[in-house]
């Protein structure tokens, strides 16, 4: 075995077993009775993305290989993307990039949800935290994914902090994993605990991207698909997606 053969190898062993601890596919044969049991139960995870298309550029891959496991995948929009599309009105704008989410959600399988934030005006206030932290008890997920709270992005920001409130508040019952989004001109100081190998479903997490057409997938893939390369080069396959997931023990707040 030359030395590439055993890179690939190696590769293939780090991230190709389970997807955010979540045995996949064949990597599920032969686990003890235990973790067998964990792996064919079905889960529901949560992607939750500031805006139309974040969900399917930071973790789309991801989405699908979990949804082709026979896991339950929400994609849920924090605001409907009202400022997105330049001299459009917010109403205008957010019907195409509703339709354009709706059609993205059918590529990855996923169920979509929108809340009421404005793209581009989003807060963090008392009624704030309460939505998020409402809309994550009824949906009661095992695995919620969103974005790196530090962010240029002030939306992207504000949902990183949301959803950091309400999985404190509701006692970490789900795993909380964060995404990235370009990091570099909007991520700061992503160091990424989780790698996930995307080169299966790669294909298909670009058609979702390339639903959003209002948005220019074209200029957006110059960052995230120098991401998901440079993501698989420190897992050692083709493309991946990179996540942190957060652990702390402080007390659970009131």
């Amino acid at each position: 075995m030359n030395r590439r053969e055993m890179i690939k190898m190696t590769g293939a062993a780090a991230v190709g077993a389970t997807v955010l601890g979540v045995p996949v596919g064949a990597s599920a044969q032969g686990q003890t009775s235990d973790k067998t049991a964990n792996a064919k139960r079905r889960l529901k995870v949560l992607a939750i993305g500031a805006h139309p298309d974040d969900p399917e550029t930071c973790c789309g891959g991801t989405m699908i290989l979990l949804k082709d496991a026979g896991h339950d995948v929400v994609c849920v929009y924090l605001t409907r993307g009202e400022a997105g599309i330049a001299g459009m009105s917010h109403s205008d704008a957010a019907a195409i990039r509703v339709v354009e989410s709706e059609n993205a959600c059918k590529v990855t399988g996923a169920r979509h949800i929108f809340m009421s934030q404005v793209d581009g005006n989003t807060e963090v206030n008392l009624d704030r935290y309460k939505e998020m932290r409402e809309l994550i008890d009824r949906e009661n997920p095992d695995i919620v994914m969103t974005h790196w709270p530090i962010d240029g992005h002030r939306d992207h920001a504000a949902c990183g902090m949301l959803v950091l409130d309400a999985w404190r508040r509701l006692d970490r019952r789900f795993k909380l994993f964060y995404f990235e989004a370009m990091s570099g001109t909007q991520s700061q100081l992503f160091h990424p605990t989780h790698w996930v190998n995307i080169e299966s479903v790669l294909e298909r997490k670009h058609e979702a991207c390339n639903c959003h057409v209002s948005q220019h997938m074209e200029d957006i893939y110059e960052w995230h698909g120098a991401m998901e390369k440079f993501r698989g080069l420190e897992c050692r396959c083709n493309a991946a997606e990179a996540f942190v997931q957060h652990i702390d023990n402080l007390p659970t707040l009131p």
